[in-house]
């Protein structure tokens, strides 16, 4: 919206606007003097006691506009352009217009959270303060699409929030009541015990609880300005008018709830006291709803009787098929109207005020701003952690089948060497063998499975992280962490059965070495499929890379190729196989010091190997290489988790 409006007078006579302005700004001033012995503003606010959770939160953006970066052509293009507004204490506002007009990225800039790569343009004050970080403590963002932790209670996932969202100086007490008290206020109190959306549960949350669950876990910090994208999407009328009663109830208490709808019923669309109108990134309307009636009246847009108001509001602003050029030279005219109308010069009145009444605010907000003191890191580790480890406990495909299926696969393939004597010729390869899959089975499963990891949780990870609830070093060892307790149980238990079926070497040091090894194959291959999950976006597309670096390593492991044969310009991809350190590791606890190996005489031209040395000259191993294959091992697991690691702060740093 424009400053300068053609209808009023611009000399600055007793109508003009300059007049109003500035007599406005005189009893502003004057009251300034007044404030200070505890007297109230023009709004009744006093600068001396004004306290912003009391008196709420006044929201005012002036020629905001909004890029967003285009990777391609490396150029911008303008989503919003140039709009203005107000928001006051104690508004439910309806941010409205059809689909691609500019909505919610409008509502993203004025939250202070639109995505990476948007640009911003223009002024946005809260309670006469510019925008920044401060507003993720100072207001509640929900989103259009619900994305929690499935296998969480609701009572669960509100208590791990308030944890990680407020104020670490509050006790266990306050937090706990804060939790049953948005359990009674949202009406989710009988379903606090109900998980929120795993599949194979008895029952689910219904989408109206996950809205209304959303909107709780927003509302642990006591917001003072709450925005919703869509909050009625996906509920039927019922849930939809629940939901929306909800916030007007909230709004009457003093909160300011900004929202963007889409066609509302009449029902919903009376709640609102203020509904504010976005057609090809502008203003096309800001006002009540009955004001926006006279508006569109008046430019010739008669609403029928019986019809949905919302509704026509929209069909006006949206571009018609077949005469887009048209529909949006229509538009056009219809913002330019708005922005010579009496409702945007008042609308533009109060910004001016506000925008005047910047370099004159009161300093308890900033130090509201400041006085939030967050969760220390390491307790949102603990909870983090804890939230994970939940997760592998109650997701049977995670755990439980993976450990069924170790058992089932360690009894077939250890019953394969039942009886065999390791210290003949031909127990030698079942010796191998033996090994082999020790280390394949570790290998692979932990790999593929840990692949999609990261692409199904990133998306709650970005929108936990955006808000900032944590940092990407805490989420990430915390993931970590979870996982460590089945990537321990699972080798030992089928390193366990394999080994004792197979008949391997039965001195305590070749048994526990073996258990410590098929431990570490486990966490190395685990951090090799963090690697490939941190840095593609699909599981299918790390699969597809994922499969020929597989293909690599296992080549190089020992077991197929003799090192060294191994030409130079493939042979130093070895030195990345944690498969050949494991093998030579597990070869060399197998064979070291055994020396009565018995030889088939009755075909003396076969080749013989008569003691462990020479079972490792064969494949190219030395056992001086036990402590450098295990430190390489270490050495891998350390270098794939860091690269995982930066792989995942940036897709994070550049969504």
């Amino acid at each position: 919206m424009n400053g300068n409006i053609p209808l009023l007078q611009m000399n600055g006579g007793p109508g003009s606007f300059h007049h109003i302005i500035n007599s406005i700004v005189t009893e502003v001033d004057t009251n300034k003097q007044g404030d200070q012995n505890g007297h109230t503003n023009l709004f009744g606010r006093s600068y001396s006691d004004w306290n912003p959770e009391l008196h709420g939160a006044t929201l005012v953006w002036r020629e905001v506009s909004v890029y967003a970066k285009h990777r391609q052509q490396k150029t911008f293009k303008r989503l919003v352009n140039s709009v203005s507004g107000a928001v006051r204490p104690g508004t439910l506002v309806a941010l409205m217009g059809p689909s691609g007009a500019g909505k919610s990225t409008l509502m993203g800039a004025l939250a202070y959270r639109n995505p990476t790569g948007y640009t911003m343009d223009g002024d946005i004050l809260l309670n006469g303060r510019r925008i920044g970080p401060y507003m993720h403590r100072l207001s509640g963002f929900m989103h259009q699409e619900d994305l929690f932790v499935g296998c969480l209670t609701v009572e669960e996932h509100l208590q791990l929030m308030a944890r990680l969202k407020m104020d670490r100086r509050i006790g266990p007490d306050g937090r706990a009541r804060r939790v049953q008290e948005l359990l009674q206020q949202m009406g989710l109190y009988g379903v606090r015990n109900t998980r929120i959306g795993l599949f194979g549960d008895d029952k689910l949350l219904s989408g109206g609880e996950k809205k209304r669950l959303a909107f709780a876990t927003e509302l642990l910090t006591n917001p003072m300005i709450l925005f919703c994208d869509e909050p009625t999407t996906g509920l039927d009328s019922f849930s939809a008018q629940k939901l929306v009663k909800l916030m007007n109830k909230m709004a009457a208490q003093g909160r300011t709830i900004v929202c963007t709808i889409h066609q509302p019923s009449s029902e919903l669309f009376a709640m609102f006291d203020q509904i504010i109108l976005i057609a090809d990134g502008r203003i096309g309307f800001s006002g009540t709803s009955k004001s926006a009636v006279q508006f569109f009246e008046s430019q010739g847009y008669q609403c029928p009787k019986n019809f949905n108001t919302a509704e026509y509001f929209i069909r006006a602003l949206a571009p018609t098929p077949g005469a887009e050029e048209a529909s949006h030279l229509a538009v056009r005219r219809l913002c330019d109207q708005f922005a010579v109308s009496d409702a945007a010069k008042e609308l533009d009145v109060t910004i001016q005020l506000e925008f005047h009444m910047m370099n004159s605010a009161d300093e308890s907000f900033v130090s509201r701003r400041n006085e939030f003191k967050q969760t220390f890191w390491w307790v949102k580790l603990y909870w983090l952690t804890y939230r994970g480890i939940l997760q592998v406990a109650r997701d049977p495909s995670v755990q439980a089948i993976r450990i069924f299926q170790k058992i089932a696969i360690a009894v077939m393939a250890g019953l394969c060497f039942v009886g065999t004597n390791p210290f003949t010729q031909s127990g030698i390869q079942s010796v191998q063998g033996a090994l082999f899959i020790l280390i394949s089975e570790n290998t692979f499963t932990p790999m593929y499975s840990t692949l999609a990891l990261f692409p199904q949780e990133f998306p709650l990870f970005l929108r936990e992280y955006k808000s900032g609830l944590y940092s990407i070093s805490t989420y990430y060892v915390a993931k970590l962490i979870s996982l460590l307790p089945g990537l321990i149980v699972e080798p030992i238990i089928f390193a366990l059965i394999a080994y004792l079926l197979a008949g391997l070497r039965t001195t305590w040091y070749a048994f526990s070495m073996t258990m410590m090894i098929a431990v570490m194959v486990m966490n190395v291959a685990a951090a090799c499929g963090c690697m490939f999950s941190c840095a593609f976006e699909s599981v299918a597309l790390g699969m597809a890379y994922l499969i020929p670096f597989d293909y690599t390593l296992m080549i190089t492991s020992g077991l197929f190729v003799k090192l060294s044969s191994l030409p130079e310009y493939i042979g130093w991809v070895r030195y990345f196989s944690w498969l050949m350190y494991s093998n030579e590791a597990m070869t060399i606890v197998q064979w070291e010091g055994v020396t009565n190996i018995t030889c088939d005489t009755s075909k003396p031209d076969l080749p013989c190997l008569r003691n462990g040395q020479d079972v490792l000259d064969t494949y190219s191993f030395s056992e001086s290489n036990l402590g450098t294959d295990l430190m390489a091992m270490v050495a891998l697991y350390l270098i794939f988790h860091f690269t995982a690691y930066i792989f995942l702060r940036i897709r994070a740093k550049t969504k």
